[in-house]
C-alpha cells in the first residue's frame, strides 16, 4: 500500500470512529442565520462600475492533492475545473492551508503540510489573488519554511495576508484599488500556537484571541485609512461542525462593530451558515476547496462566495455551492449557475 492511500485509509478509519459526533448539513448552505439564496436588499446586477470579489474555503496543495498533481503530470490540476470561472472576478481570494517550499524541517505532527514549489504554477494558473498564511499549519515547517513560502508567493504575484518577517507586516492588510473601490483585507488564526505569532524582530502569523480583540480593532482602523471595504478572514472554530462556536460569533461580530464590511471564516472543513450582522455579513466557514479529504460528503463539498460591490458598499453576497471530484479537483455546481 502506498503512502498517499494508507493515508487515506487512516484518515477514514479515524472519521469512521469520530463520525457519531460530527454534525452534517441540514440542506446546502441553510442554518439559523441566511439561507443560500441570500441577496442584499435592491435587486442590483453587475455593471461596470461595481466589482466582483470571489473568496474560496480551504487550499492544500500537498498529499493527495500532489499525488493526483504528480498523477497527472499537471502542476495545474487542481484547479483546471474552476480558474475560467475564478479568473472572471475581480479579486479572488482563498486560505493556503500547505506551506509552499522546500525548505525546512517538520515539526512534529503526522499532518503536517509541505507543497512541491512547483504546485505555484497552478496556484498562479487559478486567479486567486490573495491567500491568508495565518492558519494552523503556518508553521508545520517552521519559520525558514514559512518566510520562503511567503517569498516565492510575492514572486508569483499572489499576496500573502496574515504573516510576515515582522509583526507590522503580518498585521498590515493587503490594499487593491478596482475602479476607483479601495479593498483592504486582514486575515488571523485563533488556532496553531500562540508562540508563532510575528513580533518586531521575528516573522510569525496575525494570531487572534479573546485578549487580542483590541489589536484586532487597531488593525482595522488603520485599514479603513486607506480602503473603502475591509474584509476580514478568521481561522478558527471547529473541525467538521455546521454551526459555529460562541467565539465565532463574539469575534466576526466584534469586526464588524469595528469597521469591517465582511468576514469569512475558514477551518471547520465544512460549510457553516451566513449571518446578516448590523451593515456587515459574516460567513463563518467556507469549508474545503482544494483538500483532500474524500471521507464524507460534507469534506467534499465547500462554498465559493461572490460579493458585489458598487459604490463602496456590498449590494449582494451569493454563496455558490462548490464540488470537489474524487480527483479533488472543486468546480462550481450546476445548481449555483
Amino acid at each position: 500500500m502506498n503512502r498517499f492511500l494508507l493515508t487515506l485509509f487512516v484518515v477514514a478509519f479515524c472519521a469512521s470512529i469520530l463520525g457519531g459526533s460530527f454534525l452534517f448539513w441540514q440542506g446546502k448552505f441553510q442554518g439559523e442565520f441566511l439561507s443560500a439564496n441570500l441577496s442584499l436588499t435592491e435587486n442590483t446586477t453587475e455593471t461596470e462600475d461595481g466589482i466582483t470579489l470571489l473568496f474560496a474555503g480551504d487550499v492544500m496543495l500537498d498529499r493527495g492533492v500532489e499525488w493526483y498533481i504528480k498523477q497527472k503530470k499537471d502542476w495545474a490540476w487542481p484547479f483546471r475545473r474552476v480558474a475560467t470561472d475564478l479568473q472572471k472576478a475581480d479579486l479572488v481570494f482563498a486560505n493556503l492551508e500547505s506551506i509552499i517550499s522546500d525548505k525546512g524541517e517538520k515539526q512534529g505532527s503526522i499532518y503536517s503540510f509541505r507543497a512541491d514549489p512547483k504546485t505555484l504554477r497552478g496556484l498562479a494558473f487559478s486567479g486567486i489573488d490573495v491567500v491568508s498564511v495565518a492558519n494552523n499549519h503556518s508553521f508545520d515547517y517552521g519559520p525558514e519554511a514559512f518566510l520562503d513560502s511567503l517569498e516565492r508567493l510575492k514572486a508569483k504575484d499572489i499576496a500573502p495576508v496574515g504573516g510576515g518577517a515582522t509583526k507590522k507586516e503580518a498585521h498590515a492588510a493587503f490594499i487593491k484599488t478596482i475602479r476607483g473601490i479601495s479593498i483592504g483585507i486582514l486575515a488571523y488564526t485563533a488556532l496553531g500556537s500562540p508562540l508563532w505569532q510575528a513580533d518586531e524582530n521575528s516573522p510569525g502569523i496575525a494570531w487572534m484571541d479573546s485578549l487580542k480583540i483590541s489589536q484586532l480593532i487597531e488593525d482595522i482602523k488603520t485599514a479603513k485609512e486607506s480602503a473603502d471595504i475591509i474584509i476580514v478572514s478568521f481561522h478558527f472554530g471547529e473541525e467538521y461542525q455546521t454551526k459555529p462556536i460562541n467565539f465565532q460569533t463574539i469575534l466576526s461580530r466584534a469586526a464588524i462593530d469595528a469597521g469591517a464590511n465582511l468576514v469569512v471564516g475558514h477551518h471547520p472543513h465544512v460549510v457553516q451558515p451566513i449571518e446578516k450582522y448590523k451593515d456587515g455579513f459574516i460567513a463563518y466557514s467556507l469549508g474545503n476547496f482544494v483538500f483532500d479529504q474524500g471521507f464524507s460528503k460534507e469534506t467534499m463539498e465547500g462554498m465559493l462566495l461572490k460579493v458585489l460591490i458598487q459604490k463602496n458598499s456590498i449590494t449582494q453576497v451569493m454563496p455558490l455551492l462548490v464540488e470537489i471530484s474524487p480527483e479533488f479537483q472543486p468546480a462550481i455546481s450546476k445548481e449555483s449557475i
